[in-house]
């Protein structure tokens, strides 16, 4: 038996992982332990408290350590997390720690290879449709920021992962009272430059509820207020959707779409919302491609934990 830590380090949490792999390749989550990324913290840091404290696995006695990170990645080895303020350099961090064998990964390529695990068999269904067995699967999430990943089939009966930071990506407004917003959030942010991670986040929640409603509260807040804001609630619904449906469109992940992340987990009336649906579906040209495409809500957090755990085992047994 193989032991082997997992992390999902996020602008927001990192979420950390103890999964056991038998000699017949079965993954089982033993725990899981959420920390604060503390802008002024690091993953040596973390990994210290793990070791010090109640973990069931100390990272040193961790067979293999894969740690998927909210950020593009580097040979496996380096990263920088724009939205974490963090720099990991896996080199140094063995000179800091001991660890056996370690890893870097995209956040969401950890949550694509979570697709083909638990968190993606027990995924919810939100919108019906007619994949084609043979196209790309989307994978795409919010939560501090706005995750995206494509797997496209080997040709073996399995995936490859494509990985992706299209949340930096500009975000495409409409008209209206959207220009009006766009005006707002440039104002409030103090840029010249709207990404997805800023419109379509826990924080982008915040921003159209001000804009809306005039009132500053905090992303869960916002979610309770949507009985008494539809409007907020609608408008959320829609800009979730038009990120789903560009990106479906972008790749052609006639396959279906995966809607992972702590905003849909933590609120799924977003997705269940009309506007979603509305958005999602509408394209004058490809509107009867889009409507064949099922979405579903992997509603696990702890999903990314799972993918890394994946690739862990990849590793071990290839």
């Amino acid at each position: 038996m193989a032991r082997i830590l997992t992390a999902d380090i996020g602008g927001t949490n990192s979420r950390f992982g103890s999964f056991d792999l038998t000699d017949s390749g079965e993954l089982t989550l033993q725990a899981v332990r959420w920390l604060p990324t503390e802008p002024t913290g690091s993953l040596a840091g973390q990994l210290t408290l793990l070791g010090e404290g109640d973990f069931p696995l100390h990272p040193a006695r961790a067979d293999i350590a894969v740690f998927a990170v909210a950020g593009p990645v580097e040979a496996g080895r380096r990263s920088k997390l724009p939205l974490a303020g963090w720099e990991i350099d896996l080199d140094q961090l063995e000179r800091e720690f001991p660890l056996t064998r370690t890893l870097l990964i995209n956040d969401f390529f950890a949550q694509a290879l979570a697709v083909g695990g638990p968190p993606g068999r027990d995924a919810r269904l939100i919108l019906a449709g007619n994949p084609d067995p043979a196209a790309p699967l989307a994978v795409i999430g919010a939560g501090t920021g706005l995750g995206k990943a494509l797997l496209v089939a080997d040709g073996r009966g399995g995936h490859l992962v494509v990985p992706s930071e299209g949340g930096h990506a500009d975000f495409p407004f409409g008209g209206g009272r959207e220009q009006q917003y766009q005006n707002f959030l440039l104002e409030k942010c103090g840029g010249s430059y709207l990404s997805g991670n800023t419109v379509v986040s826990g924080q982008g929640l915040s921003y159209l509820h001000e804009f809306l409603a005039g009132a500053e509260l905090s992303p869960a807040q916002v979610v309770r207020e949507f009985p008494a804001h539809p409007e907020s609630h609608a408008w959320a619904a829609r800009f979730y959707g038009r990120v789903a449906r560009n990106y479906v469109l972008e790749t052609l992940a006639l396959g279906g779409l995966y809607i992972a992340g702590g905003v849909a987990a933590k609120a799924p009336e977003l997705l269940e919302h009309p506007a979603f649906r509305e958005e999602f579906h509408h394209s004058p040209t490809m509107g009867h491609l889009l409507r064949r495409v099922p979405v579903r809500l992997i509603s696990d957090e702890n999903s990314g934990l799972w993918g890394a755990a994946i690739q862990a085992r990849r590793l071990l047994t290839s």
